[in-house]
Formats: C-alpha cells, structure tokens, sequence
C-alpha cells in the first residue's frame, strides 16, 4: 500500500512536469531551439496567481487564468522583440542563430530574475490553496487536498494540449511547421503566427504550472531555476521535440524521485533524474521518443 501511495504522489508530480516540459518541446519542435528563459514563465506564474489573489481577495480559481495569460504575454513579447529575427530571413548575421538563442533567452531569464527582485523584492510568497480541505481519502490512500485538485487541474490541461495538436486545424499546422518550415510556408501555413501560438501555449502552460505550485513551493525570484532544469532534463530524456515524450518523460521523473527520495535519500531527491539522463543518453542517444538521425 505504501508503494502505491509512493507511485501515485510520484504520478501527480510528474504531471506537474509534464506541463512545464511540452512547452518547451514545443519551442524546440518549432525554432529548433531551447529556450533558456522558460523557467521564468513559471516564476511569473507563481507571482501572478500568489499576488493576484492577495490583492483581490477573490477566489484563488481566478488566479490561474490570470497566470496562464501573464505568461503567454512574456513569451509573445519576447516572440515578438526577440525571436522572430531567428525566422524570418536574418541570414546575413556573423553570429550563428544558435548562439543568438543562447544568449537572448539566458540574458531574458537573468532580466525577469533581476526584475522580479526589485519591483516585487527577494522575499518568498505563498499562494493560497484552490482547496481548503487539507486531506483527501482516495480509496485508502491520503492525499493532499490542493495537491489532488491541482494535479486534476495538469491533468485535464495536459489532455485538452495534446487533442488540441493532433485533432485541430491549428495543431496540424503546428505539426506541419515543425516537421518543415519551408514546406509549410510553400503550402499557405503562416508560420509566424505558428510561432507565437507556439510560444504563447508555452508561456502559459509553465505558468499555470507556477500558479499550482505556489503553495507548495512558493513564489520568488529563483523559484523557475529547478523546474526549468528538470524540463531540460525530460525533454531530452522523452526525445527533443515530442510532446508524448515530454509527457511520459515527466511521469518517469516524478516517480522515480518519488520512489528514490523514500528508498536512497531524500537529500539527492533531485539527481535521480539526472542519473536517469545519463543512462539513456548512453544507450539511447536520441530520447524515449525521438528520432534517430539518418547517418549520411
């Protein structure tokens, strides 16, 4: 009983994952890049359903959708400033697009860190419960009551993210932009407006994640530092640039954080998922999901 109580808290948490990582595969699937500032996402998440709620006193359910649209107007603003140079034909640039991507998003994830810091200060916020009911039996499991609610929350999210890329008109010019952006283009896909869709689901997806979150592991500055390391982490694990791998990529991890936190230590918690990486990078370079490269 105790290892289905372990399997399923580590389930609920790898749903948390999943949601901050298929943004981010989604990026890459698009621009073939990693964005560096999505952790930040998740940290305006947090502030704005944390700070929404005290200042309005309102229902803590609002506050999620005004965390989902404050970190869809971060990404399309750095859609629009930033990125969209990468695509639309700057090809006379002496630096590489590449290491232009590396530097923008790490030199935005600093600024919004920075930022953060100083208008709103260092000191760390909790967000109020969407349930006020501290405990929950589910069958003979106990189980948190915000925990379950918010974990229904990823979950329903997580399946309306994947019906909406593979049974919509949108989603299909999603996947047709990733699989070719020339040919997309050739075929009267608008592949600019694909991008900020693209950035626009990412953005709000890591910060509804920072928005659940909040009571749990509060709301600072730094606080999108470690779930953006270990999206990296699943990403890579799932396959660069699948979203199914993200998805499961993000149950791995969280179980087995779940299961290796109670049975090795607690203190190394957060490297289980790294050792994992390690491994499959090692016997499987491409990811769970990905695809392998055609050798020329």
């Amino acid at each position: 009983m105790f290892n289905l109580e372990l399997f399923i808290n580590g389930i609920m948490t790898g749903a948390f994952y999943a949601v901050i990582a298929i943004g981010l595969t989604l990026i890459f699937g698009i621009l073939k890049l990693v964005n560096f500032a999505h952790g930040e996402y998740y940290m305006v998440g947090a502030y704005a359903y944390t700070l929404f709620a005290a200042a309005t006193g309102l229902s803590p359910w609002l506050g999620l959708p005004v965390a989902v649209a404050a970190g869809a107007a971060i990404a399309l603003v750095m859609e629009r400033l930033l990125m969209r140079p990468l695509y639309q034909g700057y090809t006379n640039w002496r630096m590489m697009k590449d290491e232009y991507a590396i530097i923008v998003t790490f030199g935005v994830s600093l600024f919004l860190m920075n930022l953060a810091t100083q208008v709103i200060g260092p000191e760390a916020y909790q967000g109020p419960e969407l349930l006020q009911r501290s405990r929950i039996f589910v069958g003979p499991i106990l189980l948190g009551g915000h925990r379950l609610v918010s974990f229904a929350v990823a979950a329903g999210v997580l399946l309306l993210v994947l019906l909406f890329i593979h049974y919509t008109p949108q989603g299909q010019q999603i996947q047709a932009v990733a699989q070719n952006r020339f040919g997309a283009s050739l075929a009267g896909i608008n592949t600019a407006r694909v991008s900020q869709w693209v950035f626009a689901m990412s953005g709000g997806l890591a910060a509804l994640a920072g928005g659940l979150l909040s009571p749990m592991y509060l709301a600072h500055p730094m606080v999108g530092m470690l779930p953006a390391t270990k999206s990296f982490v699943i990403v890579v694990l799932g396959g660069m640039g699948s979203v199914a791998g993200s998805l499961v990529g993000g149950l791995i991890m969280g179980v087995l954080e779940a299961f290796g936190a109670v049975y090795i230590s607690y203190q190394y918690q957060d490297v289980f998922g790294f050792i994992l990486l390690i491994l499959v990078l090692m016997l499987r370079p491409w990811g769970l999901f990905g695809e392998r490269a055609r050798e020329l």
